[in-house]
């Protein structure tokens, strides 16, 4: 049994995958195997976060995932807990291993009840697991309020209940803690999932590593790449940022302090608000310029931080000239209202220009042409639709941020926290790709990176300090690996 953390990357697997992982470890063991191993795994688990508790509650579902808690609460009885097992189901119509493991419940003494135990130290959620995300109803229904409105901690079976294991939508219970069996699921990590599942453990069940190619991956950190002593800001690129129209300079300002602080060589901030700074003072190393004056083709350029309706007229010939691109706020929305943009932002796949869309779901949506509850619906989904559309690399922003690229199995970000909720922290994302882009990073992995150490640097932010924007962008260049 693992802890899941972010100092590594994660394969995780969809239903369907973890569906034929489950009949491929089961085929090679005696019946009614791998339930056991799970209900010892989830026992093993509840007494390690719980070791003082006497009363643990199991609430059991109807199928498989119920099964796996008559087998932990048996396991409980057996080491002096007191587990009391309230149940959804019918035994006429529940599945072989679930009701084999109902009567090694029955037969070890567990308390069966109607309802929930007056007081308990710590309750099971095995209620609905892979496949079960429909809204709980009835008992079950009560059960998750019960569980929801306790101080106590929640241990959920595999998922949640009521969370799709693929999308991570769904009105799920909430888990302070959730062990993943077999695989580990995309929907534990992004959408609602992050919420519902608390800190979530993984135990393989002896089945070992899937052979599959993953749905999707967990991010881990990115590779340390120290500077050569013998280099200069010639090394590392230079980054021109395009945006802040009339009364938004700061969000272009931001972006171009978070690539300064990110490692770039050379900043340049082009703002399109009429040329009203010469010299932003607080940062002198930013070199203010006349985006028409700026060599975009040997660049990495940023465009569309507070762009305003000012930036429709630079993208032509940036989608047409710039080196490496990424594309954020007003930008997108731009492009998503003009089809000749998005003619030349696809052109840029066809010449090999490195490109990266960093939209939020409402940005998305339009340039899907649909709603944000649907990309917030399926979000990996929507991040591989605008990766494969515009050939370029997406980076759905959100909790658990989706960075997708055609042709590659999409990412979840494991870092990040509701700090970075705050206005301006998203250009200082959009600096940060620019600066690893500047670098010489391919665009999947100046995304990947950047978004890992964005959401890690918030993370590691003192307790007690506001997090604003610009206090991030001076972090941006936080090592990912150090420790």
């Amino acid at each position: 049994m693992q802890r899941v953390t972010p100092d590594r990357p994660w394969p995780l697997l969809d239903i369907a995958l973890s569906r034929a992982l489950e009949q491929s470890a089961a085929s090679g063991l005696p019946p009614h195997t791998l339930m056991q191993r799970a209900g010892l795994a989830v026992a093993r688990l509840a007494r390690a976060l719980a070791p003082h508790a006497r009363t643990i509650w199991v609430a059991c579902g109807p199928g498989n995932n119920g099964g796996d808690g008559f087998e932990a609460a048996m396991h409980l009885r057996q080491w002096g807990k007191q587990p009391v097992i309230t149940w959804a189901g019918d035994e006429a119509r529940a599945p072989a291993d679930a009701a084999a493991s109902l009567q090694r419940a029955r037969q070890a003494g567990v308390e069966f009840a109607a309802e929930a135990p007056r007081q308990w130290d710590l309750a099971i959620d095995a209620l609905l697991g892979l496949g079960g995300a429909r809204p709980l109803q009835g008992a079950m229904a009560h059960w998750a309020a019960v569980m929801g409105a306790a101080a106590a901690p929640v241990l959920s079976v595999d998922l949640p209940s009521g969370l799709d294991a693929n999308t991570g939508a769904g009105h799920a219970l909430t888990a302070t803690h959730t062990l993943s069996l077999l695989s580990l699921k995309p929907g534990l990590f992004t959408a609602s999932g992050r919420d519902a599942s608390g800190q979530v453990w993984f135990d393989d069940l002896g089945a070992g590593d899937a052979r599959q190619e993953p749905t999707a991956w967990l991010s881990g950190p990115p590779a340390a790449a120290p500077r050569p002593h013998a280099s200069h800001k010639g090394s590392y690129g230079d980054v021109a940022v395009i945006g802040g129209a009339p009364g938004m300079t700061g969000a272009a300002l931001l972006a171009a302090s978070a690539a300064l602080h990110g490692g770039a060589g050379r900043v340049f901030a082009a703002l399109l608000d009429g040329g009203s700074l010469a010299v932003d003072a607080s940062q002198p190393e930013l070199m203010l310029r006349p985006w028409e004056s700026l060599a975009l083709g040997g660049m990495a350029v940023a465009c569309g931080c507070g762009g305003g309706d000012a930036v429709r007229a630079v993208l032509p010939k940036v989608l047409s000239t710039a080196g490496s691109l990424v594309i954020d706020a007003d930008g997108l929305n731009a492009i998503a209202a003009d089809t000749q943009l998005q003619t030349l932002l696809q052109a840029r796949s066809r010449r090999q220009r490195p490109t990266v869309l960093t939209p939020h779901p409402l940005e998305a949506a339009r340039l899907l042409g649909s709603e944000a509850a649907q990309v917030q619906g399926d979000r990996l989904a929507a991040a591989r639709e605008l990766a494969q559309r515009f050939g370029c690399v997406a980076v759905l922003k959100g909790s658990g941020t989706v960075i997708a690229a055609p042709q590659a199995p999409p990412a979840i970000n494991p870092t990040g926290n509701a700090r970075l909720a705050s206005a301006g922290t998203g250009d200082v994302l959009a600096g940060m790709v620019a600066a690893r882009l500047a670098g010489g990073a391919s665009a999947l992995e100046a995304a990947t990176g950047a978004v890992y150490a964005h959401g890690l640097a918030a993370d590691r932010w003192p307790a007690g300090d506001a997090l604003t924007a610009g206090a991030l962008a001076r972090r941006a260049g936080i090592d990912p690996g150090s420790r």
